[in-house]
């Protein structure tokens, strides 16, 4: 699994990891901060929220044309001293006036414009470490082992935020409106601890920016050389175009888990958790689990004895661990909507290996008709990703079935909810999806773009996360004028619609992944 992958990838991603776990500990309380703290109301604090994040998607944009010209280094760390201050200003605790309302929106470009530069330079230095020969055929791993380690910040960030301001509450006597500016600082110390790892461990990665160091008179090898020709670079660029257009209806129906899924947990489901399902809204015992899997796997892997039973040791731990936490838990367990989105996170964590060793499978399974083994491409992944999402759609129709409209509802809750289990089997699906759509469209970018218009392309893939993560708002709209039914169909159609044009363009994009 961690075998021949380059050094630099794990202080990339760890460096990744830190700033993502400040950016989802500070996005996990804004909305309620901007109610809690200027009063605004629902429709305002949303409008603000909801630019704030189509800014940080479509940024990359502008941070990929600035790399492509001034270099992916230095933009990488210009956007984490540039999202430093942004979220410095935003755990000033500056009051209610116009002045705080201002500088509240001055720190939110600064955060986006840092995470423009940042995020997408920083993944298209991942894809170079690949383009060495001895790893090329691990960037599909590599880029799969990148997305785990980012979704472990991801994971933690909502409890952080929770007791963070708990703590400020309870040991410093602050009001509810001033502990939310010590969930914001969490992410002013995340970044420090990603600017140091980026800096301590750069020797793992200081290669791939060797061109960028040198002087403008200074000749570059010839094997460093690799032009293409006007007809090839726009060839690459209309498939990488025709794969944007299609994962824009993956991120419309992907980001329902912070809308109208959260509606239906909501109104929709059990407001506890009885049995076995308490577990998955503990984090520690999700951690202990995801934690267990790669160990699990490092029994079946070790090729000493020893290893073998060391790994099977912390297995058996961690597992004692998570039961002991279960034990513990009140039977039925209270649970609150908003817990259901640590799930994703959690399954992208504990599935990672899973994927990999199904694909790690194929591609050693060769055959007359695959010399190069059965795993499938990039492309098909992302093709065979979109049919998974819709099957998650599919087991909210049958949740959904026999159940009132929310109209009809009126703010009120269903009489007959229904169990938990269908919210976690949904986030499970669509998390399936996600390893074989985000990964390896990130993976299929950096290998397909051109050497010229890397970073571009690589904001191109957030703006198509962008216009997703806008469109998304369509089912909360419809939300109280449809069915449950029909608003999980359209989601599902889509999905549907986009895998099928995916396997129609699969040649055509399969060629463009050739060396």
């Amino acid at each position: 699994m961690f075998e021949n992958q380059p050094k630099g990838l794990w202080a990339l991603a760890l460096a990744n990891t830190g700033e993502r776990f400040g950016y989802y500990t500070m996005l996990a309380v804004f909305l309620l901060y901007l109610q809690a703290n200027f009063g605004f109301q629902t429709g305002l604090a949303s409008t603000i929220y909801s630019t704030f994040l189509m800014m940080v998607y479509f940024l990359p944009i502008i941070g990929g044309i600035a790399a492509d010209k001034f270099g992916f280094g230095r933009m990488v760390t210009t956007g984490i001293f540039i999202m430093f201050i942004g979220y410095l200003v935003l755990s000033l605790p500056l009051g209610k006036d116009t002045v705080a309302i201002a500088a509240m929106g001055a720190s939110l470009i600064l955060i986006a414009l840092g995470t423009g530069l940042f995020k997408g330079n920083l993944q298209v230095m991942v894809g170079r470490l690949y383009d060495e020969p001895k790893y090329s055929q691990n960037r599909d791993s590599g880029f799969s082992l990148f997305y785990m380690a980012i979704n472990i910040g991801a994971m933690f960030a909502p409890t952080a935020a929770i007791k963070i301001m708990k703590w400020a509450q309870e040991s410093l006597h602050v009001s509810v409106e001033d502990s939310y500016h010590f969930a914001f600082a969490v992410a002013c110390v995340s970044l420090i601890v990603s600017i140091a790892i980026y800096y301590i461990f750069s020797f793992t990665y200081k290669h791939v920016l060797a061109s960028e160091t040198k002087k403008k008179d200074e000749k570059t090898p010839a094997k460093e050389v690799n032009e293409l020709s006007p007809a090839e670079t726009k060839e690459r660029i209309v498939c990488l175009c025709l794969v944007f257009a299609v994962v824009i209806f993956f991120w419309m129906a992907f980001h329902q888990n912070g809308q109208s899924l959260t509606w239906f947990a909501r109104d929709y489901t059990q407001s506890t958790a009885e049995g076995w399902s308490r577990i998955g809204f503990n984090i520690w015992a999700l951690a202990l689990i995801a934690t267990s899997v790669y160990t699990l796997f490092g029994i079946f892997q070790s090729e000493k004895t020893s290893g073998k039973v060391g790994c099977g040791v912390v297995t058996a731990v961690l597992w004692c661990g998570a039961y002991a936490i279960f034990r513990g838990l009140p039977n039925p367990l209270e649970i609150q909507p908003q817990l259901f989105q640590q799930f994703n996170p959690f399954f992208v964590v504990a599935l990672t290996p899973v994927s990999m060793a199904i694909f790690s499978a194929l591609a050693a399974k060769k055959t007359a008709k695959h010399p190069e083994g059965m795993e499938p491409s990039a492309p098909k992944k992302i093709g065979i990703g979109m049919l998974v999402a819709a099957c998650g759609y599919l087991v909210m129709i049958f949740a959904s079935i026999g159940q009132p409209s929310p109209a009809s509802l009126n703010g009120t809750v269903a009489p007959d909810p229904v169990v938990p289990m269908y919210r976690i089997g949904t986030y499970l699906i669509l998390t399936f999806a996600e390893l074989l759509l985000s990964p390896m469209g990130i993976s299929f970018v950096s290998k397909v773009a051109p050497p010229k218009y890397k970073g571009l392309m690589m904001g191109l893939w957030f703006a198509a996360t962008a216009v997703g993560n806008y469109l998304s708002s369509i089912p909360g709209l419809l939300w109280k004028k449809v069915s449950l039914t029909a608003n999980w169909s359209i989601l599902m159609e889509l999905c549907i619609a986009a895998g099928v044009v995916m396997f129609a363009l699969l040649k055509k994009l399969e060629a463009a992944t050739k060396d």
